[in-house]
């Protein structure tokens, strides 16, 4: 028996899928807003979640990133009574499992269900994310978990992997992980940075050549592609290869054979390819920059890495990480951080990621010196300055926010007591998020309030959560 919750405005609705999903026999429960229902699956576990997109307190679709931050988020169906294909779109985007309309037949919504359920059986079984190496890689946070699920699925196969990311999100841990984590561990990982390439030995370096085929060629020379025989070639910034070199290289994908330059005779190498970039292939693509065919053949599982300011809470992990590091591997005096350097760290949008962080977290050290207690002083002072300029524009927001959450409150006898609430309760919530630097966890834990509950009201009070 698996458990369902249905969450609709259309009592109607509710209650005839409730009465039919029941004598499949599986429990369910409905929810009639959108608070009610992210109040319900937080406080439970379910197995799939039947979502309506417009409900009297919501889109549904918003919700979809804030149910996924639920420990063991259920499996989604979207339903509507729209013909939205933007909707449609960015409910897989957003992984949703399927999206029906409520004009389709009870069929429909019965295979989606079984389907739904036995995807997440499936899934139950074979939870290689548990079990996979990730040292290196630091982070509790939904957007992270997800990557590293991606990474335990390529670890189980030898089809080529496409990383996509930021500078600075750790493309190349992910990489290494895949490698630590396969059948080819045991021999070589070997890094090839494309944009460091020299264009005119872009050939040579990859397939190797023969003595004497160019000038300068004195010795035969082995290639990169033929060092990663039996393990993987990490191709990094894949994005900056000459395209001309991305036909001779597919040739080397498909056949794992190719002909070191000058010479007359084909080498086998069964090398694993994993390529990495911070560029959008896809532009690329359109605008001929970039083979497609290339595209598609180093891209059959792709990992999107998340930025560092769409992962704020695996901040303070990642600096106790580092901090650790630089104590016991280069000797250097421990350093504590207090709270307001914590905060700081919070606020700042990392456009350089997690590398901009740890530099930071050095930099710091280094200008607290023999000081244990990091504060926001030892930070650079584009941090500082940028986290200045947040908390004046910040004030600015709240100082043109509407009447009712207006930053000086009327005199109490001005005021209905429905007004007075919700004016106490906007000055709660943004007191909050502010105290907390957005980290809901702690928000909802110091607030007893649900993480669906203090989504829904930092939607409606329209308060920004970082």
């Amino acid at each position: 028996m698996s458990k369902i919750m249905i969450i609709d405005d259309d009592k109607h609705v509710c209650n005839t899928l409730a009465k039919r999903f029941e004598r499949l026999d599986h429990s369910v429960d409905c929810s009639f807003t959108l608070e009610e229902g992210l109040n319900n699956i937080f406080a439970n576990e379910f197995d799939v979640l039947f979502l309506d997109v417009n409900l009297p307190d919501g889109n549904g679709l918003d919700a979809i990133e804030a149910i996924n931050d639920h420990p063991i988020p259920p499996e989604i169906i979207i339903m509507t009574g729209d013909s939205d294909l933007e909707g449609a779109a960015l409910a897989i985007k957003l992984k949703a499992w399927d999206y029906i309309q409520k004009t389709g037949s009870y069929k429909e919504f019965k295979l989606s269900l079984l389907r739904a359920i036995q995807y997440r059986h499936q899934k139950q079984s074979n939870a290689y994310e548990q079990t996979i190496k990730r040292e290196l890689i630091i982070g509790k946070s939904h957007k992270i978990k997800a990557s590293i699920k991606y990474v335990s699925k390529a670890s189980n196969n030898d089809v080529p992997v496409l990383i996509t990311g930021e500078t600075g999100t750790g493309k190349e841990l992910f990489s290494k992980a895949i490698h630590e984590n396969s059948h080819r561990k045991e021999n070589d990982f070997v890094v090839v940075d494309c944009a460091a390439l020299p264009e005119h030995l872009v050939e040579s370096v990859l397939f190797g050549h023969s003595k004497g085929s160019f000038t300068g060629a004195d010795t035969d020379r082995v290639g990169l592609i033929r060092l990663a025989d039996g393990g993987t070639l990490f191709l990094d910034e894949v994005g900056e290869l000459p395209i001309e070199i991305q036909k001779k290289f597919l040739r080397a994908l498909q056949e794992k054979r190719f002909r070191p330059v000058g010479s007359k005779v084909e080498i086998s190498s069964d090398f694993r390819v994993v390529a990495a970039t911070h560029r959008d292939i896809p532009k690329m693509v359109k605008e001929k920059q970039f083979r497609e065919d290339f595209y598609f053949r180093i891209a059959s599982i792709k990992i999107e890495i998340p930025p560092l300011r769409r992962r704020k809470s695996d901040i303070p992990l990642l600096t106790e990480y580092h901090l650790d590091r630089k104590s016991k591997f280069y000797n250097e005096s421990p350093h504590e951080v207090s709270d307001e350097f914590m905060a700081d760290l919070m606020r700042y949008d990392w456009p350089g990621n997690v590398r901009e962080l740890f530099n930071t977290i050095d930099y710091a050290c280094s200008d607290a010196f023999q000081e244990s207690i990091l504060f926001p002083n030892h930070l650079p002072d584009q941090i500082r300055v940028f986290n200045i300029q947040k908390k004046i524009e910040k004030t600015y927001q709240l100082k043109n926010q509407p009447d009712f959450v207006e930053k000086r409150m009327s005199p109490v006898e001005t005021l209905g007591l429905k007004e007075f609430i919700e004016k106490m309760k906007y000055k709660y919530i943004a007191d909050l998020i502010s105290y907390t630097k957005g980290d809901i966890k702690t928000a909802c834990q110091l607030s007893s309030l649900s993480r669906g509950h203090l989504y829904s009201l930092l939607k409606k009070f329209k308060i920004n959560e970082n």
